[in-house]
């Protein structure tokens, strides 16, 4: 009605002033953003930016690892050792005790990156977290369940971690279900059943037996120093296919940060998809703990950290995912190197984690004020 009566008093903007107008904004956009040929997308040159910058430090920071330890090495010798058939002491260092502490440490941290988004998005919350939300604590019982009544065999505990993970998410997600899923209720549920089991886990520690119960502790403290190659190759199998799956679900997971009605109004089911994603973020971290233990908080921070490095609208899944491998990467080398003695990679994560939830806590405080 107001551009009616613009245009008859004489107000309206000149055909040729509207269109300057629009060819500035299409100038604007595309002198930020770069269009991908092979993935006939358009991508902001910030985004790019920032993957190649992550993807540079990663590179650094696993030679400097491979090279770290007893017996130092170059970085070209890393390289060396890395391309040698000659099969010396060097490549044994190299390929046989340090790249598969590396690589779990790069796999798992994309991973635990990759639920953490999945999860954030799910419920338009930083907090959103599969490790505050108590599907990470759920592996951890399912994980704990089996090691003090069966066994400490690999497949048996991942199998109770991945059981424990998946019946923890069922039952958050039955208990704020009220005509679907709102984040705000599906985290305050979490946060319950994840107090809850905490107390059952330390009920199951003080049940068991010492020699059973230290190891599990140990366990529980999140490690990947025991990861071998043994373990890592079907956990990163697994991983790929998740990943995968991830990416193949996030048009509809950027549907769902939109909300339900509009998710809705264009046609998608969103309950479905919403299970879908649900699943796949839980499997995700599943599989982490399954084979390493539950390591807390890179779910929790690394997505935060890419959004807000990408200054993207919604969560970024490649730059999460980099960050998640760079964080845990990072860790593991404090773990290893850093401190006077050699401790778990979940106690690094710990303190980055409490202190990174500190500051989150500390910003939106102030932002509702």
């Amino acid at each position: 009605m107001n551009a009616v009566t613009d245009a008859a008093a004489g107000n309206a903007p000149a055909p040729d002033a509207t269109s300057a107008q629009t060819a500035a904004a299409k100038a604007r956009r595309s002198a930020s953003s770069v269009r991908l040929p092979l993935l006939g997308t358009v991508v902001a040159k910030r985004q790019l930016v920032v993957l190649g910058s992550l993807a540079v430090a990663l590179l650094v920071l696993s030679l400097v690892a491979l090279g770290t330890g007893d017996y130092p090495l170059s970085v070209g010798q890393v390289v060396t050792a890395m391309f040698a058939t000659d099969g010396g002491f060097a490549t044994t260092i190299v390929l046989e005790w340090r790249l598969p502490r590396v690589l779990v440490a790069l796999v798992f941290g994309a991973a635990l990156a990759l639920s953490g988004a999945v999860f954030q998005s799910l419920t338009r919350n930083p907090l959103g977290s599969p490790d505050i939300i108590g599907f990470a604590t759920g592996s951890y019982t399912g994980a704990l369940l089996v090691i003090t009544l069966v066994g400490d065999s690999y497949l048996s505990t991942a199998g109770g971690a991945v059981v424990g993970g998946l019946a923890s998410a069922l039952v958050v997600y039955l208990l704020a279900y009220r005509r679907g899923i709102q984040g705000f209720r599906l985290i305050i549920v979490g946060i319950a059943v994840t107090a809850i089991l905490h107390a059952f886990n330390t009920w199951l520690l003080l049940r068991a037996q010492v020699e059973v119960a230290m190891a599990a502790s140990i366990w529980g403290a999140g490690s990947i120093s025991l990861v071998g190659w043994e373990q890592a190759l079907p956990a990163f199998a697994v991983l790929g296919v998740l990943a995968v799956l991830v990416l193949v679900l996030s048009g509809g997971l950027r549907q769902l940060e939109l909300g339900d009605d509009a998710a809705k109004a264009h046609g998608m089911r969103v309950e479905p998809a919403r299970l879908a994603l649900l699943v796949v973020g839980v499997a995700l971290i599943a599989v982490v703990t399954a084979s390493s233990g539950p390591i807390a908080f890179v779910a929790l921070a690394a997505p935060q950290i890419a959004s807000r490095l990408t200054r993207s609208a919604g969560v970024p899944l490649v730059a999460s995912a980099l960050t998640g491998a760079l964080l845990l990467l990072a860790a593991d080398f404090v773990a290893q190197h850093v401190l006077p003695a050699a401790v778990p990679v979940g106690m690094v994560t710990v303190v980055i984690g409490g202190l990174y939830l500190i500051g989150l806590l500390i910003s939106q405080a102030r932002k509702q004020t």
